[in-house]
């Protein structure tokens, strides 16, 4: 029978990085349903108003499972969503729910990030500076696609903590993610001349937060991740 691998040790910092991350994960999961009321008071009850607050409603759902599953993971407790006798395991229900809203919310971008491009396509009238549009439509489908995979991949992780490709894989598209974030922040603040109108000054404070605060969020997760304890289980394959 092979011996269990010990413990891998403690990182000193790893319950200070852990703590910082979860709160500042739960008060961007509070400011993404506060986003939902403004979208709705700012932008007057039309068509992209209601767009702009599902999307901001479907985002803080799974952000906050995101990160009720983060909360376990990153102190290395697996969680099995397998359908056993008796109530489910601790954060079986969380995660179930993660996998299931996260691909709705990925589609629901993608499609309007479809459409913005049929319309830039379709208008022969834009003024806006082609290089410019470029990187928006770019940088966007980019954010959408490392968002989709972040959520996947902590859905995937959550069955193993330990498992080292899972974690790499995690740090990588949050690290990604963080860095698109900055940068659609940015296009949001300061908009493109002769695409979208100027944005008042509440918008710009509104969404400029959230998108900074998005932005610390995600790398403060990185953190907690990289420097999370891992308990490396023994393979059944050689046990016995």
């Amino acid at each position: 029978m092979k011996a269990p691998t010990p413990k891998a040790p403690l990182n000193p910092g790893a319950p200070r990085w852990r703590s910082l991350a979860l709160g500042t994960l739960w008060v961007q999961v509070a400011s993404l349903f506060g986003l939902v009321a403004y979208a709705l008071w700012a932008d007057g009850l039309d068509e992209v108003a209601w767009l702009n607050a599902l999307d901001s409603f479907l985002a803080a759902l799974v952000m906050w499972w995101w990160t009720a599953t983060l909360s376990r993971v990153t102190l290395g407790q697996p969680i099995s969503t397998k359908t056993l006798l008796g109530p489910p395991a601790p954060g079986a229900g969380q995660l179930r729910a993660l996998r299931v809203v996260f691909p709705w919310l990925t589609a629901l971008r993608f499609s309007l990030w479809f459409l913005t491009v049929l319309s830039v396509v379709s208008n022969s009238s834009l003024e806006a500076n082609p290089v410019a549009l470029t990187a928006l439509l770019t940088t966007w489908g980019a954010a959408i696609f490392a968002s989709n995979a972040m959520y996947g991949s902590l859905a995937r992780l959550a069955a193993s903590p330990a498992n080292p490709i899972d974690q790499e894989r995690l740090l990588g598209w949050l690290n990604l993610s963080a860095a698109l974030s900055v940068a659609m922040t940015v296009f949001n603040v300061v908009p493109i001349a002769g695409f979208s109108s100027t944005p008042d000054l509440t918008n710009q404070v509104v969404y400029g937060l959230s998108g900074v605060l998005d932005v610390v969020a995600t790398l403060l997760a990185f953190q907690a991740v990289k420097t999370m304890p891992v308990d490396a289980a023994p393979n059944p394959k050689t046990a016995g």
